[in-house]
């Protein structure tokens, strides 16, 4: 299968010796699928974008530190994109930043979030299982790193998992848009990283809870398996 990977920031660059850039953990995490994927990435802070819409089986995006709703040039041309997937059926996988960008191309709200930043590992329940999945479970465990949340859904979707603290969790939009708010692409050795690079922002009690979180194991080989599933289908 061949994948546009959307790339929409980069792992800092003291960070990159140690785990890389975002294309190379999004690619990885697909490493114990059977089928071989072929990867080509598009820098959208760089205006890269595939040629020919129609010659991916799906698209996925990386993370960003920007905002969905920033007044920047590339985010306004990736939400016009997105709508362009949208418009032609195109299969998209949305991680974070790009689950947010989903909401906003189809009408839905996004916005900082009162509850404060999500870190750590974050658990989900999971209340809808959709045909597709071949595997079910009733708790969905992430690595989350957001201060912003969807808190407006557009009509034609399905929420999968949610938290009180993150209602719209996993989504469904439509038939051919899957998005998540975590990260299923990360280690817990880059978010414990994170934390600590951030501790000027993020108050120290939430740091600590994040670092216990880490304890949990992170459901992310299952999401995985389910964007197969989503996308094959």
């Amino acid at each position: 299968m061949k994948v546009a990977l959307l790339q929409c920031d980069n792992v800092l660059e003291k960070f990159q010796p140690e785990f890389g850039n975002y294309p190379a953990m999004v690619q990885s995490m697909f490493d114990g699928v059977d089928e071989k994927l072929e990867f080509e990435i598009f820098d959208c802070q760089q205006g890269q974008y595939p040629h020919d819409i129609h010659a991916y089986d799906f698209y996925i995006t990386t993370g960003s530190k920007a905002a969905a709703y920033d007044d920047l040039d590339w985010v306004h041309r990736l939400i016009e994109f997105v709508r362009e997937l949208d418009k032609q059926r195109k299969k998209l996988i949305g991680i974070c930043f790009g689950h947010q960008i989903i909401a906003l191309a189809r009408g839905g709200l996004v916005e900082k979030s009162r509850k404060g930043w999500g870190i750590g590992i974050a658990r989900n329940e999971m209340i809808r299982q959709l045909q597709w999945m071949r595997q079910s479970s009733g708790e969905l465990n992430m690595l989350v790193s957001h201060k912003d949340q969807i808190t407006k859904l557009p009509g034609d979707t399905q929420v999968i998992a949610q938290s009180d603290f993150c209602p719209y969790f996993v989504v469904q939009w439509g038939e051919h848009f899957l998005s998540i708010q975590g990260h299923p692409e990360w280690g817990n050795a880059y978010s414990r990283t994170l934390m600590n690079d951030r501790r000027a922002i993020i108050p120290a009690e939430r740091i600590e809870a994040g670092m216990a979180s880490l304890d949990l194991k992170s459901d992310s080989e299952l999401f995985v398996s389910w964007i197969m599933d989503f996308v094959k289908r």
